[in-house]
């Protein structure tokens, strides 16, 4: 082997190590002390306009908070990281408060999610409710007893294929444990592109689908020239949400596949 093999060899195990080494790390998304890198939406308001101080930080977590609101008057909110991402591993923990404004719609009780694959904040209208994406929603018990699985999913102006065919359903259930309001859950949202999306929960995995792509209905106000019909959605932003239900998000990291 000539001085040239050997100096290519090394070179090529240098780039090959960089990768792997950048596929290994984890971005933390939040620092635990403000909302730097973030930016909120909510519908009737301009996108940058933290409308009530709703999305705060407390012991180290991000909280929706309505402390601050007297009625709620359909002010669905989103507070997105600031670029988006194709495949990646999206780890958090989540665990609701006792805070729920009751003029809210009654599904928003002890309910909330991460948004995925969504358009960008910045082209979100006004008078939009809520953003072209992918949801990993998170439910809580609502009645003692009755089963009611988290890290489902949720489609505002979006499809998705379940078990080999496109699904009718704007929601599709988990297989997951129920769990109370107050507890602490574990997340794991697993995303390849358009290809394939995993749910976990505290671990395990409950739900998987694919070929995500912009489609359905839910999604109201937005500008029609983003609502392709079919067209595959293969990266976008990844969004907080807050719907009338108080929640703490900590411990966001993101590992990009």
């Amino acid at each position: 082997m000539n001085f040239r093999h050997f100096l290519a060899l090394i070179i090529a195990a240098t780039v090959l190590f960089s990768c792997e080494q950048k596929q290994d790390e984890w971005q933390v998304l939040f620092n635990g002390t403000d909302l730097e890198g973030w930016t909120p939406k909510f519908y009737h308001h301009e996108t940058g306009e933290n409308y009530a101080n709703t999305f705060r930080v407390k012991d180290s977590a991000i909280v929706v908070d309505y402390s601050d609101y007297d009625t709620f008057d359909e002010r669905y909110g989103h507070l997105f990281y600031k670029r988006p991402f194709e495949s990646f591993h999206l780890k958090f923990k989540y665990r609701f408060t006792d805070e729920w404004m009751e003029d809210a719609p009654s599904y928003t009780f002890r309910n909330s999610g991460v948004m995925f694959h969504s358009q960008a904040p910045k082209t979100i209208l006004k008078e939009q409710d809520w953003p072209l994406s992918v949801e990993y929603q998170m439910l809580a018990e609502a009645e003692p007893g009755k089963p009611r699985p988290t890290g489902n999913m949720c489609s505002p102006g979006t499809d998705v294929y379940y078990q080999g065919q496109k699904s009718n359903d704007h929601c599709i259930n988990s297989t997951s444990d129920t769990y109370t309001w107050d507890t602490w859950v574990e997340a794991d949202l697993i995303v390849y592109s358009d290809s394939l999306i995993i749910h976990k929960v505290n671990g395990k995995e409950v739900l998987r689908y694919s070929q995500t792509q912009i489609g359905g209905e839910v999604a109201n106000g937005f500008d029609p020239a983003l609502k392709i019909d079919g067209k595959a959605l293969k990266s976008g932003y990844i969004g907080l949400q807050a719907e009338g239900q108080g929640v703490m998000f900590k411990d966001l990291k993101l590992r990009e596949l």
